[in-house]
């Protein structure tokens, strides 16, 4: 598992090394395991408060590229 960004002093994006498909990386802390798609940038499976949620989303998008590749090389 690799946490690629904390934020909010409990949240944290990870993305984990034995997973499934489709491609996506966790929003976890405080309680929360939600479920991203890397593809869509959209909520897959789980819920967080909408602030959080935003937050956690808008830093996917600025690394969507470097997320995707990173899962690839993990997933061939």
């Amino acid at each position: 598992m690799s946490t690629k960004y904390r934020f909010r002093d409990k949240y944290r994006i990870q993305l984990r090394e034995k997973d499934h498909l489709p491609p996506h990386v966790h929003l976890t802390g405080g309680g929360l395991d939600v479920l991203i798609c890397l593809q869509l940038v959209e909520p897959m499976r789980g819920h967080a408060p909408a602030a959080v949620l935003r937050e956690a989303l808008e830093w996917i998008r600025a690394h969507q590229t470097e997320l995707l590749e990173e899962w690839k090389r993990w997933h061939p």
